[in-house]
């Protein structure tokens, strides 16, 4: 037989069991999730009933239960979507940063900027005459004869220090030389 304790449980589950699920899927709005809370508040209060002190409205505890796990329930939800926003979030602002940083670069600029600072630098690196001769040539667009005229060198000279310059030039520059022969010879 029974005891009353399992008669008592029995006829809580029988008479309030689907007031109870309605009452748990008007806040948690989805049914399988409502009658897991109701099941586990009833199990809740079977596990606990010896610890009630002479409870003369079970079902309005076993209700305060079901609130109290349908809070619970409805606050992990809250923090799960504040989650998921965040990484959303995170995710639009990563997504829009690069972006921005694809438009504003300009792989010509970043290219010729390169280029241009192993220039100077191989220039600074030569003697004082050559790099006259080749900033005369390529800069201000003196041909040998008025560069030769204008240091009171000879025409072989000049173009020696220019061979010399533009093989210094090569050398650094060996992974840009197509760009390279468009600077000079162009």
């Amino acid at each position: 037989m029974y005891s009353s304790d399992t008669q008592q449980f029995n006829r809580l589950y029988r008479d309030y069991r689907s007031r109870f699920i309605r009452f748990a899927r008007t806040y948690v709005e989805d049914s399988d999730t409502a009658e897991d809370i109701v099941m586990d508040s009833m199990i809740y209060y079977w596990e606990n009933r010896r610890l009630l002190q002479h409870e003369d409205n079970l079902p309005a505890y076993v209700l305060a239960v079901i609130k109290n796990k349908c809070l619970n329930h409805l606050q992990r939800e809250r923090m799960r979507e504040d989650a998921e926003s965040y990484l959303h979030q995170r995710a639009d602002w990563e997504l829009n940063l690069r972006i921005a940083t694809l438009e504003a670069c300009n792989p010509e600029k970043l290219f010729s900027d390169e280029v241009q600072q192993i220039i100077d630098r191989t220039v600074a690196s030569l003697s004082a005459q050559s790099r006259e001769i080749f900033v005369r040539s390529k800069y201000r667009d003196q041909t040998n004869r008025e560069i030769a005229g204008a240091l009171k060198l000879s025409v072989k000279s000049v173009e020696y220090h220019m061979t010399k310059t533009l093989k210094q030039l090569r050398a650094a520059l060996k992974d840009y030389l197509p760009l390279l022969f468009l600077f000079f010879f162009i």
